[in-house]
């Protein structure tokens, strides 16, 4: 397994991984066939991250496919430079195997390096997994974002977390 940042030539197998990961996921934010994004607008919004020293984008390979991304929003005004927003997913097949953790530890010395103190994200309430690993990773919740997100017709409550380095 590896897991490295991403380029603007990964943008293919990256608009797949999405994809998939989407098809597969019950607690996303975009449902299955939702997300409307093709290969050169990914390629350009890949570009346009690697100009921003506290955005990027993780992804980890797996005998040439990609099985997980980490996704790093870093805060865009003076104020918030300090800040990242994370989204992140895994193929099915690969979820319980170390690839979350592995992705978070790459986050940490990333993270590290650039001076990001504080790395917040948001978790449907029911994701046990999700939220098991995040608080894992030392994320704590600091709220509970209610009836947020519209699954299967029943509205459910997300955690907003943080880690503050």
């Amino acid at each position: 397994m590896n897991i490295r940042e991403i380029t603007a030539n990964d943008a293919e197998k990256f608009v797949d991984l999405i994809k998939q990961v989407e098809d597969s996921s019950p607690f996303m934010l975009m449902e299955p066939g939702e997300r409307k994004i093709t290969v050169d607008l990914q390629r350009l919004a890949i570009e346009q991250m690697e100009k921003e020293s506290n955005s990027t984008i993780f992804i980890t390979e797996q005998n040439g496919e990609l099985i997980g991304y980490l996704i790093v929003i870093g805060g865009k005004a003076k104020r918030t430079k300090h800040t990242a927003y994370l989204v992140t997913g895994i193929l099915e097949n690969h979820r319980g195997k170390g690839v979350g953790t592995k992705l978070f530890q790459q986050l940490d010395a990333w993270s590290s390096d650039r001076q990001i103190k504080r790395i917040e994200l948001t978790v449907v309430t029911q994701n046990e997994a999700g939220l098991s690993l995040y608080q894992k990773m030392g994320f704590e919740i600091e709220g509970t974002k209610r009836s947020s997100l519209l699954i299967n017709g029943e509205l459910l409550d997300e955690y907003f977390m943080s880690k503050i380095k």
